[in-house]
């Protein structure tokens, strides 16, 4: 889905669009050099210089030609337009910190601290940038600078974020999702603007105009099953009582040579933990279930011993809500002894996978055997 054009100065001449979200920044660093350049560029009023360095030499060259660029006025008059794109020797690394490189950043802000000729715009754009440096003090303080960062997924809470984030262009798009659709699309789209952008068109086109509800089959079939997707994928198989599939998905895992202890820990462990926070909440302090909001609110109004057995945030800001929140509905197929039980089984079968040369794809599959017998039979 490409990024609505914005609207900018006439006579804002210089402007610097960073950011780790790579897709956003291109996408929105070309929507600024067409609207600067009206659209019309000829191959001789304006310039592009790809800003893609092998190493800290060409790193240098490449400030040296946007220099040259800039100094240069178009063949025919009028404006001009430099964009020096891509950018990825501004960063924290062995080219960003060699001497060279340094050199070469340094005679370009000697330029720009001068002042544009009459006349030239220029637009810099670039992923990685180390905001400790005086390079980029000095573009804070005189250029437009907008940065568009990835959401960091490490950081408790980003399917909050991510989740926002979806459902305002679902709804440019006129989508709608079912709860579950949504959780599911959140895990496998991940975190890159571009990329929720992409599957949100993929779904938009397969679903034409007749039908504008985004249903967990739909997303199953459309968009891909990356890492990160498969462990969320295996908890919810898990959860759900789904033994076959969460078999086979271990299985397929294993197969690719991923470690088993790995599986245990991200998709096994997490999950049988959280079914018993969400049970005990449930039973123990009555916190309403019935949407996010409220159930996040009760959380984090409880006094502080009574919360302090709850995962907590990282940075220090409440109790980490949102994956205990969607184990509450499998929760409730659980008896709490029988949860009990089956979190001593996982213990146990984490200690097998490190300590014993047991069969490690047995122990799994005993385990998952184990969660599942745990589940209440259905009336």
């Amino acid at each position: 889905m490409p990024a609505k054009p914005k609207s900018y100065t006439a006579n804002a001449g210089f402007h610097v669009i960073v950011g780790t979200d790579e897709g956003q920044v291109r996408e929105e660093a070309l929507a600024l050099y067409n609207e600067l350049t009206g659209g019309n560029d000829d191959g001789f009023t304006h310039e592009t210089i790809d800003g893609n360095a092998d190493n800290s030499e060409g790193a240098y060259q490449l400030c040296s030609a946007a220099i040259q660029s800039l100094m240069t006025m178009p063949m025919f008059g009028g404006d001009k337009v430099v964009w020096l794109r891509n950018v990825n020797f501004l960063g924290d690394d062995v080219t960003g910190r060699a001497q060279r490189t340094e050199a070469g950043v340094e005679a370009l802000r000697g330029v720009l601290e001068k002042g544009l000729p009459e006349g030239i715009r220029f637009i810099l754009s670039a992923d990685k940038v180390d905001k400790r440096r005086a390079f980029w003090k000095f573009l804070e303080k005189n250029a437009s600078v907008r940065t568009f960062d990835k959401i960091d997924i490490s950081r408790d809470g980003w399917q909050d974020e991510v989740g926002r984030l979806v459902d305002g262009r679902a709804k440019e798009l006129g989508l709608d999702f079912e709860n579950e659709a949504l959780e599911l699309f959140i895990m496998l789209a991940g975190e890159q603007t571009k990329q929720i952008a992409n599957e949100l068109e993929k779904l938009d086109l397969y679903l034409g105009t007749e039908r504008r509800m985004v249903t967990v089959e739909d997303v199953r079939a459309l968009v891909p099953l990356s890492k990160a997707a498969v462990i969320f994928e295996t908890g919810q198989a898990i959860q759900a009582g789904n033994i076959v599939r969460a078999i086979q998905l271990i299985d397929e895992q294993l197969a690719a040579e991923e470690s088993a202890v790995g599986i245990m820990r991200a998709s096994i462990i997490n999950v049988v933990r959280n079914l018993y926070m969400a049970k005990l909440i449930l039973e123990k302090l009555k916190a309403p279930a019935g949407n996010y909001g409220a159930f996040a609110a009760a959380l984090n109004k409880l006094p502080a011993a009574d919360r302090a057995w709850l995962p907590q945030k990282k940075d220090g800001s409440g109790v980490n809500v949102f994956p205990i929140f969607l184990a509450v509905p499998n929760a409730k197929n659980f008896d709490l002894e029988g949860l009990q039980r089956v979190m001593e089984q996982t213990q146990r079968a984490d200690q097998a996978l490190v300590t014993t040369g047991l069969d490690h794809r047995l122990i799994l599959h005993r385990l998952l055997a184990e969660i599942a017998a745990a589940r209440k039979a259905k009336r």
